[in-house]
């Protein structure tokens, strides 16, 4: 037990990245761990568990593959809050590579291509550990490796923020949206700026990305006349930056919101209401 618990936060940290959510990479620790137990003498624990894990979790996408594809209006990851989190030892070792911007261009490889991109670039795996775990030849996977780093380099924001920056913006964006000020708020958005929100056919969403700044600053303004009289804003690091949960009167989970800026902008913002995605942010009973 002692030598698994040592390799849980690795463990956990392979699966999220690898599936976008929490709860099903807590699934999937937890088979790896049942799995070791009836293993017997394992003579490298590390390099089994890695490869439990990582081929549970190249099965599990298949199948998440074809509930994506049916699911209704954007989908994003699980948010997952770090910081002063709950789970400390889940989040190890945070990195830009636990942004929801970053889960999300993981989304746009395959499951193998992100299997050797995370274990190489993330996790420092050599490649014959790697070929060993998704069961290809070193040359395949330098080759799996080079073309997801290329679509990830290409795919990545122009535009990053100090978190001094990003801080200072998210408190602008809130003091703006909690005012009404559409202006204000406009001032605060690129031109360019995209929002996405995920609420699984279960609470108010846009079904489709929204474009440009206007669009956006009046579905955020839509956002806040739905819930108002009944909400209140809670700060939070989530996935390792300053984002924010909205919060119905009696402490429910309504919206939790992760910013993604640059360049002094708002460039992004993924919203997430499905309450299955976001029931981890319920306050402590």
């Amino acid at each position: 037990m002692e030598t698994f618990e040592s390799y849980r936060p690795l463990l956990f940290s392979i699966a999220y990245r690898m599936l976008g959510s929490a709860m099903e990479a807590e699934d999937i620790v937890q088979e790896a761990y049942l799995r070791f137990q009836s293993a017997g003498q394992v003579q490298s624990p590390k390099a089994y568990l890695s490869t439990v894990v990582t081929r549970l979790c190249l099965d599990h996408l298949k199948s998440a593959r074809v509930q994506r594809e049916t699911y209704i209006g954007p989908w994003l990851p699980e948010p997952l809050p770090t910081g002063d989190s709950a789970f400390p030892e889940q989040v190890a070792g945070l990195s830009e590579s636990l942004s929801m911007a970053f889960l999300v261009l993981l989304e746009s490889l395959s499951p193998v291509e992100r299997a050797v991109f995370l274990l190489r670039e993330v996790f420092d795996y050599d490649y014959a550990e790697i070929a060993r775990i998704v069961e290809r030849d070193e040359a395949t996977c330098r080759q799996l490796f080079s073309r997801a780093k290329k679509h990830i380099s290409d795919s990545r924001p122009r535009y990053t923020s100090s978190p001094e920056e990003h801080n200072r913006l998210l408190a602008s964006f809130l003091q703006a949206a909690e005012q009404g000020e559409m202006n204000s708020l406009m001032a605060l958005l690129a031109q360019d700026v995209t929002l996405w929100s995920d609420g699984g056919c279960k609470v108010r969403a846009a079904t489709r990305p929204i474009h440009g700044r206007e669009a956006v600053a009046r579905f955020l303004l839509g956002i806040r006349r739905f819930a108002e009289g009944r909400e209140r804003v809670e700060l939070m690091n989530i996935n390792g930056a300053a984002g924010f949960v909205l919060r119905a009167a009696d402490g429910r989970p309504l919206y939790v919101f992760t910013l993604e800026t640059g360049s002094g902008l708002i460039r992004a913002l993924r919203v997430v209401g499905n309450p299955d995605k976001i029931a981890r942010f319920k306050p402590p009973e």
